[in-house]
């Protein structure tokens, strides 16, 4: 099982990230290269990316699973505002540089919203900028996000997904990333995955497929709201989760968790604990932990 959460980039970079992974008992990792909401960005810290491959090494995570995430104000769907949708390509083409210069294979990508124009202009807008990247001597996958539909975004149907990868000219530089809380929220009943995975065989091919964010939904199926919920505790539940986990169509897909911290009390907002040690304990024990939030809050109390 190749499985780990969303970590820090922080003062250390990558690795304070292997640091964090390791922490949490995870084989892989994702990571922003600075904070998701912003582009400001510090140079690669190359003596501590060094560390942080040595440590990967002696520690079993492999650097081909570990996943990088494009900030979510790179917008490739709207080119209405020229300047902006120039900003977000040589944005999202430097942040694959970053990711060359460590050594990761994966970049996740938002696919955009559309914000105003037409989803199938918005569609032709993110092929146009992915192959304007593209041309470019790269070595890093785009993987694009499934999205739940929230708004104008794009990417929330199997057919959008599609569209951008048959318009895409160097197909062996693009995949897909499959998100759980997603998928549901998009309307795919994740009660069905063996249909669901027939389904985006048929359409697209399972070979597209590198990565899985594993998240439970706090939303009803098709409820276009995209809002995460811890694994077991949302709407999915645990034992649908561990099915899709388990799977053997991909088993070799690093899987990461992205799942809500945790507070000090039920409506703590400021003293907050991440879940990812407990729930990759509960995920690789093949049992819900019932009393989960309680076992989090003592630990990180101690």
């Amino acid at each position: 099982m190749i499985i780990g959460s969303h970590v820090s980039f922080g003062k250390e970079g990558l690795l304070g990230s292997v640091k964090e992974a390791i922490s949490y008992g995870a084989n892989t990792f994702m990571f922003y290269t600075g904070a998701p909401q912003n582009t400001l960005r510090k140079p690669i810290d190359m003596k501590n990316t060094e560390e942080a491959w040595n440590l990967m090494k002696e520690n079993n995570i492999d650097i081909n699973t570990v996943i990088c995430h494009a900030p979510y104000i790179v917008n490739l769907a709207n080119n209405l505002d020229e300047r902006k949708y120039n900003f977000s390509i040589n944005f999202l083409a430097q942040e694959i540089k970053r990711c060359e210069e460590m050594k990761v294979k994966y970049i996740v990508l938002h696919p955009g919203s559309s914000v105003g124009i037409e989803r199938n202009i918005a569609l032709d807008n993110i092929a146009f900028a992915l192959n304007e990247i593209l041309k470019k001597d790269n070595s890093v996958q785009i993987l694009l996000e499934t999205m739940a539909g929230k708004g104008t975004e794009i990417g929330c149907t199997l057919e959008e997904i599609k569209y951008l990868i048959d318009h895409i000219d160097k197909k062996e530089l693009i995949g897909v990333c499959l998100d759980t809380c997603h998928l549901n929220d998009a309307g795919y009943n994740m009660t069905e995955f063996d249909e669901f995975l027939k389904k985006f065989d048929e359409q697209i091919g399972l070979n597209y497929i590198k990565c899985v964010h594993v998240n439970d939904s706090k939303n009803e199926l098709g409820a276009h709201k995209d809002r995460h919920a811890n694994i077991g505790y949302g709407t999915l539940g645990f034992d649908i989760i561990l099915n899709i986990i388990n799977h053997p169509k991909l088993m070799n897909i690093p899987k990461i968790l992205e799942t809500p911290y945790i507070g000090e009390t039920d409506d703590d907002k400021a003293r907050i604990y991440p879940p990812y040690k407990f729930e990759i304990e509960m995920i690789r024990n093949g049992q819900f932990n019932s009393n989960m939030m309680n076992d989090i809050r003592e630990f990180y109390r101690k």
